[in-house]
């Protein structure tokens, strides 16, 4: 299997510059196309214009928090599909088992390195392109 892997267009929602740096450095070292978004509003209508492959969200969010962002992600039929990797400083099983409620694939525990960051995106972006091919 080569290494060069294939490029995603990656959302990160986080209110915090440090963090949304931190990832977007990671992720273009590992040759993805990213997106950034400080709440879930902006988010909202970033996915709308942009329509990511895979999506990194805080919980914690001023206005609209992670996991309603999420929540409104996956009861939109067209972007139902696109997976969404929850972020937060605490890790906590009630905070995992209400991700996954409201319909993330998966919870990354802050700070996160970068070979995690770029895990989640292989493993998660790939289920993506199927089902984003009618979407463009």
């Amino acid at each position: 299997m080569s290494t060069s892997a294939t490029t995603f267009r990656v959302l990160v929602v986080d209110d915090s510059n440090t963090i949304r740096r931190s990832a977007e450095i990671f992720l273009k070292q590992g040759g993805h196309e990213v997106l950034l978004a400080e709440d879930g509003f902006d988010a909202l209508s970033k996915i709308n214009d942009h329509a990511p492959q895979l999506i990194f969200c805080d919980i914690l969010m001023p206005k609209l928090d992670g996991y309603q962002t999420c929540a409104i992600i996956k009861r939109n039929a067209r972007f139902s599909s696109i997976p969404v990797v929850m972020l937060s400083s605490k890790d906590g099983v009630f905070d995992k088992a209400r991700g996954r409620m409201v319909g993330s694939q998966d919870y990354l525990t802050k700070p996160f390195t970068k070979d995690q960051l770029l895990q989640a995106v292989q493993q998660f972006g790939a289920s993506a392109l199927p089902a984003l091919q009618g979407v463009a």
